[in-house]
């Protein structure tokens, strides 16, 4: 997997240097998967980050680490962020909130399943966050409503901090990635892996992390991911350049470059946060053969386009592979329709 380029050690002091607050059950488990390597003829592994253990797991609580230190730092009461309205992100954001003794409010997009209070919306509000779902998809609004609340929650005493999901602090959460790839690395070669391709979901910070810290370790394994949107611009040359900006924050002369990005945005399906049959049939596929559960906005059509590499041969048969489980089974809840929907497996 490794022709080294830096050493662990050196990359593992280079990311000790930053604030931290303690938030994930690291390391989560590399677990095999027997009987859907079986079926699909190749060696599949699952690194299950659904397992970091705050509020359900998920990616989002290791970039949250190093995000909340910094709102720490800045003396944060209140923590305002937006996406849609079943985001992972902003429920992992409430938790991390609840858990550091800080207030969260939320600025939710209607998205594909509204204000109805099921899965992650359902959360947000059990862990305690200040809810207002916006009856639009309004994406480039979110910075200007989190900007006027902050100036509110300021005249009232309070000292907010907007965490903006695509905003300048991708960077810093994307190290937290880089440290997961040094841990992936060393549960390999416990096992004695080799693998070809990583799969992901992938959208911003968790692809930059893993392509860069690939980079520094001199790995020749392809970080594979797939997009859960159709970007109306390919996303590689962001993606490297939010890994560039982590390796200036770890003070290493190191650049990612586009062609060094591979996100492939086929498996998006009917759309954003809306499922397809493929995506159903991949998510009771790995119910069904080996207890995992996909959601049905991320996980699940990355999984579908990792069956997909397979069945087409891009992933020859006997390879190692690994899956990168991001989390997001609140989600499924408020996919229960869909989820109910019977498709080709059987």
């Amino acid at each position: 997997m490794t022709s080294s380029a830096f050493s662990a050690a050196t990359i593992r002091k280079r990311i000790a240097r930053l604030p931290r607050l303690p938030l994930a059950a690291l390391p989560t488990p590399l677990q095999p998967c027997p009987r859907l390597s079986q079926e699909l003829g190749v060696d599949l592994w699952v690194k299950r980050d659904d397992l970091t253990g705050l509020a359900f797991g998920g990616n989002k609580t290791r970039h949250f680490e190093f995000i909340f230190a910094e709102a720490r730092r800045q003396g944060a009461t209140v923590v305002l962020t937006g996406a849609s309205s079943q985001s992972n992100f902003c429920r992992q954001a409430t938790a991390a909130a609840a858990k550091l003794g800080m207030k969260a409010d939320l600025t939710l997009l209607r998205g594909v399943k509204g204000q109805r209070v099921q899965g992650n919306l359902l959360l947000d509000r059990l862990l305690g966050a200040r809810v207002e779902v916006l009856d639009n998809d309004d994406w480039l609004g979110l910075q200007a409503v989190f900007e006027a609340k902050a100036e509110a929650y300021r005249r009232q005493g309070e000292t907010p901090f907007i965490l903006n999901v695509m905003g300048d602090l991708c960077a810093l959460g994307s190290v937290a990635y880089v440290e997961a790839f040094l841990e992936l690395e060393e549960q390999c070669r416990g096992v004695e892996l080799n693998p070809t391709t990583l799969f992901l979901a992938a959208v911003n910070m968790t692809p930059a992390g893993l392509a860069l810290g690939a980079k520094l370790r001199g790995s020749s394994v392809t970080i594979q991911g797939f997009s859960p949107v159709t970007w109306p611009e390919p996303r590689d040359g962001d993606i490297a350049g939010i890994a560039t900006q982590a390796a200036t924050l770890l003070d290493l002369d190191v650049q990612v470059t586009g062609n060094e990005i591979h996100n492939d945005d086929g498996y998006v399906g009917p759309g954003y946060a809306i499922p397809g049959d493929r995506t159903m049939d991949a998510i009771r596929l790995a119910a069904r053969m080996d207890g995992l559960l996909m959601d049905p906005v991320y996980t699940g059509k990355a999984f579908a386009g990792m069956l997909d590499y397979i069945a087409t041969g891009r992933v020859q048969r006997g390879e190692s592979i690994v899956f990168l489980h991001t989390g997001g089974q609140p989600a499924l809840f408020a996919y229960d329709q869909e989820a109910m929907a019977e498709g080709s497996v059987r």
